[in-house]
């Protein structure tokens, strides 16, 4: 059922006044919305298959199956909820005693065992002894959270979306190999076992597919990948594992086949990051595939500030803390609708991190009693992920304030007045792409 977007009279009401940049901060956190993705996994190709694309064997990690979660991946998981528990305790959202708290807190999860499993991680750091339900679509059902293509909820225009991407790429989408040619140019040396400041690249081994140089496209998908990026998706398979194999502690020496430092890993994950920016940023497909999602998260935060039940929303009007998890196109997503960019050590741009999280924060002044949406991007260093180090309120993970355009004010935390995301929303927001179901 599609619904014109929410027009709220009473949230102009309760959102009288005008965000300054105050310089004192007198908000009290509300309700917090934790849009996180899942842990660290395995790779997403078995060992046989990414073994055509180099000249070693890849490593073998200590889990196995394709998109596992390993258990590092489960215990940073674990690790990242007791932090956002310390937090949430700290504001006064949560109160420590996990069997009153799990009454106020809405987990939901994409239906997907790495999925599932990572809620549950988190989920067990965040209130250990809470026995906190996950909900889910079972499969065979398709959650149109997550995948609003496939649950037929939302309709993707596929002529539209490959014009859409090649209409960013200019010259076309060859011209990506020269615009990447350093991150092209480290992975064949690191697929092909050669040092990288060799001037005459050798050819590729006997047998061997070499993925940095099939031909990137541009052509009609599938509802996972929209539009088919060529040489560009076996690309982004090939390197997939060096960012796991790091993030899950393997040794050094199968890191890259121990050519690959984290300067390195963060370096060609540059060239994955191509594939979500494309498939999933782009305004067309960003809008025809996340709208849903977004529609939900905001919907959500208008039900707890007026308090009044509301078609779409996630949880009840008393719920203090939704958690979503799903995956690095789910966030990446809703990250290009609301046009959200952010920057965290030792990751490119924008990069949705294992465990990592985009947070919204309900907040209401004090003193004039107006609600405000403080956005931020939370996840474990790279470092953090590799060592499980304990990530606690004074050892914290790496914390970004996000900015949203058209919406935030100019004070240090972006304050967004809810009214203000509404209207903004209903504007970025595909009406015929959502519902309000749950």
């Amino acid at each position: 059922m599609h619904t014109p977007f929410l027009r709220l009279v009473t949230v102009a009401v309760l959102c009288g006044g005008v965000a300054g940049a105050q310089s004192v901060d007198d908000t009290q956190l509300k309700q917090v919305i934790i849009f996180g993705r899942h842990g660290v996994r395995t790779p997403l190709l078995t060992n046989t298959a990414l073994n055509a694309f180099s000249a070693l064997p890849f490593p073998q990690f200590p889990v196995s199956g394709v998109g596992t979660l390993t258990p590092n991946g489960r215990k940073n998981e674990t690790l990242f909820g007791g932090y956002m528990r310390q937090r949430l305790t700290q504001e006064g959202l949560l109160t420590g005693n996990d069997a009153a708290d799990s009454s106020f807190v809405y987990v939901r999860a994409n239906d997907v065992p790495l999925i599932m499993q990572t809620a549950q991680a988190f989920a067990a750091g965040l209130l250990p002894v809470g026995n906190l339900k996950i909900n889910a679509y079972t499969a065979p059902a398709i959650d149109p959270l997550f995948d609003p293509v496939d649950a037929g909820v939302a309709q993707l225009d596929e002529q539209m979306a490959v014009a859409a991407v090649n209409g960013r790429l200019g010259a076309g989408p060859q011209s990506l190999s020269s615009a990447y040619a350093p991150e092209l140019a480290l992975t064949r040396a690191i697929l092909f076992n050669y040092p990288t400041t060799q001037t005459s690249p050798p050819a590729a081994p006997q047998g061997k597919v070499d993925v940095t140089a099939l031909p990137i496209t541009a052509t009609a998908g599938n509802s996972t990948l929209p539009v088919n990026l060529g040489g560009l998706a076996a690309l982004t398979a090939a390197i997939d594992p060096f960012f796991m194999e790091y993030a899950d502690g393997l040794p050094m020496p199968e890191v890259g086949w121990g050519e690959l430092t984290e300067a390195g890993v963060s370096q060609i994950t540059r060239l994955y990051n191509l594939t979500l920016d494309l498939e999933f940023r782009t305004p067309y497909l960003a809008r025809v595939q996340s709208s849903n999602l977004a529609s939900h998260i905001v919907r959500s935060m208008v039900q707890s500030a007026t308090g009044n039940g509301t078609g779409g929303a996630l949880g009840s009007p008393s719920t203090k803390a939704v958690v979503l998890i799903g995956s690095n196109t789910n966030i990446t997503g809703v990250a290009a609708l609301f046009q959200l960019d952010w920057q965290m050590p030792t990751y490119p741009p924008d990069t949705a991190a294992p465990d990592g999280a985009l947070v919204f924060e309900l907040r209401q002044s004090q003193s004039s009693g107006e609600y405000i949406v403080r956005a931020s991007y939370v996840s474990q260093t790279l470092d953090q992920l590799r060592n499980q180090t304990p990530v606690t309120l004074t050892d914290p993970p790496a914390i970004a304030p996000v900015f949203i355009p058209g919406c935030s004010t100019s004070n240090a935390t972006f304050d967004c007045p809810l009214a203000d995301l509404v209207r903004l929303a209903r504007h970025v927001i595909d009406p015929d792409s959502i519902d309000i179901f749950n």
